[in-house]
């Protein structure tokens, strides 16, 4: 039986059945996966994805959901959590952390340590693997500012220490889904700096997002890419559609590049959503909006 060989995988990680994926994503939203898996170190995930590949068996890496929106049918395969894969070191201006540290907590660890140049991810609501793929910014600051290297598995399960630059990251983009890796951790080459001056910048643009972000409602945070020459939350604005809503989905009148989840909606409400926002934009402005958000599942 599947799960049974499943769970012989892990020695400390854990297997849940028709887990809800509402539970895993900052949307709040989306149905069962078929087997949620937590691997626990690299070598149980190593045997998790030879499983895997020996039962052809559909699965989606995650990491805190903070950019995925999963269909309320929910997701027939394995749904492989990075999450237990959080270590952090320091070693002067070098920092190394696991794939599976929420940026929140890499950013305290890099105060710590009195070393500047993370500020800007701080308040990132994901990872450090999902902000590796995306190539994740914020405030002038993006990943490829400070990435050294790249610890990946390749699809057949070797592990390798990849320089950042033959990941060719660019706007929201790495080659690591390409080419099949999956992030297990990086090394930040950072510079030294005043914790105060460091703890002022987080803290200022903490402030910022408090006052320009709906943070109090679930969501994704930044729904849609931004489109070259544009700002997508002022196209959305400027068609009129702040506050629009589809059940219990809503365009943030706060920021209208961000669409939340404020009365308890369905993924279906959030997607819909979505695609009349990007139907409604290309019709006044003949601009093509692309969600920034990954989609699972099937949505038809």
């Amino acid at each position: 039986m599947f799960e049974d060989r499943l769970k012989t995988c892990l020695d400390t990680g854990r297997v849940l059945v028709q887990e809800p994926m509402k539970r895993h994503t900052t949307f709040r939203a989306g149905g069962p996966a078929d087997y949620f898996v937590e691997p626990a170190t690299e070598e149980e995930l190593k045997k998790v994805m030879d499983l895997l590949r020996e039962e052809q068996m559909p699965y989606y890496i995650l990491g805190n959901g903070s950019n995925l929106l999963v269909s309320d049918q929910g997701y027939r395969g394995v749904i492989v959590s990075m999450l237990a894969l959080k270590d952090c070191r320091v070693d002067g201006n070098l920092v190394y952390a696991g794939a599976g540290i929420k940026m929140s907590v890499l950013a305290r660890e890099i105060l710590a340590a009195g070393l500047t140049g993370f500020e800007f991810g701080a308040g990132i609501p994901g990872t450090l693997g999902g902000a590796v793929v995306m190539n994740a910014g914020a405030y002038g600051g993006e990943m490829v500012q400070i990435l050294k290297s790249v610890r990946v598995m390749t699809m057949e399960g070797e592990v390798l220490d990849l320089p950042a630059a033959e990941l060719k990251l660019s706007y929201r983009y790495s080659l690591v889904p390409e080419m099949g890796y999956i992030v297990l951790g990086a090394e930040m080459e950072l510079v030294p700096g005043e914790q105060s001056e460091i703890q002022a910048k987080m803290d200022e643009l903490a402030q910022k997002r408090r006052d320009k972000q709906p943070l109090e409602f679930p969501s994704a945070g930044s729904t849609f890419k931004r489109p070259e020459g544009y700002f997508a939350g002022k196209l959305i604005q400027d068609s009129g559609l702040a506050g629009y809503r589809v059940g219990g989905a809503c365009v943030s009148p706060k920021h209208c590049g961000f669409v939340v989840n404020d009365q308890d909606g369905t993924a279906s409400d959030i997607y819909q959503l979505c695609k009349e926002v990007e139907a409604c934009v290309w019709e006044r402005f003949g601009v093509k909006l692309t969600m920034e958000v990954k989609i699972l599942g099937d949505f038809c």
